[in-house]
């Protein structure tokens, strides 16, 4: 049998107060708690709860050849304990089925994997702490902030014990190779590489509910026949999706939901593929050869790379003095501060500030953009920011 990875990523960042309207130094409650709320209890309501529910049903009708992945940020986590509980016991309800396999990553959906390794272990550490507290598992699977990858990062992860890591399948990676293969750190080959199938990932992303598209409507009989279509001495295809596509960014009239209702079964009935976790997969497929990724990569873009975040001066800039504060935030004794801190690294905050025009980019991407342009994102933040280093210097 040959194996199709599905796998979740669930983030949502904390929404930060229009700061301007506030005096640095006198105010420092950051949050707009209004639209955190309002945000959270919509997505539960539209996205994650329904979403849930279909997981539990497929896990229901089709038992152990069903099986899911996720990974949920730390900060999506804090949000939901917030502001809507039952979206956590949505989760543990799925994790206690045993069809569920929990990923380890960034605890604030950050780019510190990019800027300081310390605090990429530490957070990867509390975040792998979290699992353990809310559903029992030992993640040993990790999906760093928006697949972002590099062989130095994947050998980081491999010193940390992980054995497998999720990462995009970017062209000028792979090259002439398929997505649809195990792969291994260049660096340690103990740490196994899946990739994700992009085309296939975003036909139902960005392209499913568009009427413009050659392919619509995609239908689960038209995506099967696709898979019958790949070579079969390829063992793997990997779909790698933010769960917000469900009633999100792919909404529920656009028929999403009863497609990914009907795709199991056509799947399971019609072709020699099943659903795997990623610790199933490398248990059962042995690693084709090296992924060579000397640049970070992410599954974002049409470089895949991580210019989105990291592109202009105003993030450099951010994300130079975010860093720049670790060893007074690591002495500081408020926990208010550190915590504070880790909520202003989600990358979010440093893709809001973004000056490219997104090209190749579905609007769907977009969505969660609340700024009148960059420059407003920029300075907000910066705000921010700065009223938190007068905090450390008080403290």
């Amino acid at each position: 049998m040959r194996s199709i990875c599905l796998y979740f990523q669930v983030h949502q960042p904390f929404r930060l107060r229009t700061y301007r309207f506030f005096e640095m130094g006198e105010d420092h409650y950051y949050y707009d708690d209004y639209q955190n709320r309002h945000q959270i209890q919509e997505l539960a309501k539209k996205c994650y709860l329904p979403a849930n529910q279909l997981m539990m049903d497929l896990i229901k009708r089709h038992g152990k050849k069903f099986q899911v992945s996720f990974s949920i940020s730390g900060t999506a986590l804090d949000l939901f304990e917030q502001y809507a509980p039952e979206v956590i016991e949505s989760f543990q309800n799925l994790v206690k089925t045993k069809n569920v396999e929990i990923i380890a990553k960034p605890y604030a959906h950050s780019l510190a994997g990019l800027h300081d390794k310390d605090e990429f272990v530490r957070q990867i550490k509390l975040h792998t702490e979290r699992m353990k507290q809310l559903f029992d598992v030992e993640p040993k699977t990790l999906s760093n902030t928006e697949l972002i990858y590099s062989d130095d990062l994947g050998a980081d992860i491999a010193e940390l014990g992980f054995s497998a890591m999720l990462t995009e399948g970017a062209k000028h990676v792979l090259g002439w190779k398929s997505p649809n293969y195990l792969y291994y750190n260049a660096i340690n080959p103990k740490l196994n590489i899946l990739v994700r199938n992009t085309a296939m990932s975003e036909d139902m992303e960005l392209r499913f509910g568009d009427h413009q598209w050659e392919h619509w409507p995609l239908t689960a009989e038209k995506f099967t026949q696709w898979l019958k279509e790949i070579d079969k001495n390829q063992p793997l295809v990997n779909i790698f999706l933010p769960y917000e596509v469900l009633g999100e960014y792919q909404r529920a009239e656009t028929g999403i939901f009863d497609f990914l209702r009907a795709l199991p079964e056509q799947v399971i009935n019609s072709t020699d593929f099943i659903f795997n976790t990623p610790q199933q997969i490398i248990n059962q497929i042995k690693p084709t050869s090296e992924i060579d990724a000397p640049y970070p990569i992410s599954w974002f873009d049409e470089e895949r790379d991580t210019t989105s975040w990291i592109g202009n001066e105003m993030q450099s800039e951010a994300l130079t003095k975010l860093y720049q504060a670790a060893p007074l935030i690591e002495k500081c004794s408020d926990k208010s501060v550190k915590n504070d801190w880790m909520r202003l690294q989600a990358a979010d905050h440093f893709f809001y500030m973004s000056t490219k025009w997104f090209s190749g980019v579905s609007n769907v991407r977009l969505q969660k953009n609340y700024y009148s342009s960059p420059y407003d994102a920029f300075i907000n933040y910066m705000n921010i920011l700065s009223d938190l280093l007068i905090r450390v210097g008080d403290s």
